[in-house]
């Protein structure tokens, strides 16, 4: 059976059966294989090609004209404010009913 005999249809015709009796094991693994490529081409979307590089760009390095983002604007604050802010949260999650100790809260006025 040559490629122009294989079926393009969803199956295997009686005539293909046949014709695959008639010639050998040879015959019968070029139709399963016809069979499987039909297959995978209706389930497998079409590769598409990777997109267009830039002229002249670099691998890993950054477009021209362009920088890395500085430092995150938290590097910026001091350790004692960081210090102290952590002990304000863990003082309203630990002790809500007590007075705070971090040293940037007002102290509340009692009348």
């Amino acid at each position: 059976m040559s490629d122009a005999r294989i079926p393009n249809d969803d199956g295997i015709q009686p005539a293909d059966i046949r014709a695959v009796r008639g010639e050998g094991s040879e015959e019968l693994r070029t139709l399963l294989r016809a069979q499987i490529a039909i297959g995978r081409a209706r389930r497998e979307p079409a590769a598409k090609p990777p997109p267009v590089k830039p002229p002249g760009h670099r691998p890993g390095a950054w477009p021209p004209g362009t920088s890395p983002p500085g430092p995150p604007p938290e590097w910026q604050i001091p350790a004692p404010a960081w210090r102290a802010a952590a002990r304000h949260l863990s003082n309203e999650i630990n002790r809500p009913d007590q007075p705070c100790d971090c040293g940037n809260c007002p102290p509340k006025e009692t009348r």
